[in-house]
């Protein structure tokens, strides 16, 4: 069963369980994922899937960010209640050590000697986590020990 078929089972299931605020999440998942089919004329992936439960978590935590300003804490609630949703479908989180040790391996293969080359280690990177690691965030990390080099 890929993701798509998985979520579908979970709309069903939340429909049968009448439990609004999940049925509410799948459906606007749902929604990004027709929309990336039209952009895409194709079904999209598992991996493009997740790319898309990736991106809907960004924006949520973006605007818990901005709740968060305004001092609206029952938004903030929502909107975490969402992404606690969202992160169902996405595979075991990587760890900081399990990405230092990717970055590790991509540096010793690349050789990188400059922040100029941030694009080369991010290409070889990013197919690894994704969906698994916030690619901004390891993006920092690879920019700070180009950084650093």
């Amino acid at each position: 069963m890929n993701l798509s078929e998985k979520i579908n089972e979970e709309l069903k299931n939340a429909m049968k369980a009448k439990d609004k605020e999940k049925l509410s999440v799948i459906r606007m998942l749902k929604s990004a994922i027709t929309l990336a089919k039209i952009d895409l004329k194709h079904d999209p992936s598992d991996e493009e899937v997740l790319d898309i439960i990736a991106k809907q978590i960004k924006l949520r935590k973006d605007s818990i960010e901005e709740f968060t300003k305004a001092n609206r804490t029952d938004l903030v609630n929502q909107y975490q209640g969402e992404i606690d949703i969202l992160k169902e479908y996405l595979p075991e989180q990587l760890t900081i050590e399990e990405i230092n040790t990717m970055i590790d391996e991509i540096f010793d293969k690349i050789k990188p000697e400059s922040i100029k080359q941030m694009g080369l280690v991010m290409k070889e990177l990013a197919p690894k986590i994704s969906g698994r690691f916030d690619k901004g965030e390891a993006s920092q990390i690879v920019k700070e020990r180009l950084n650093n080099l």
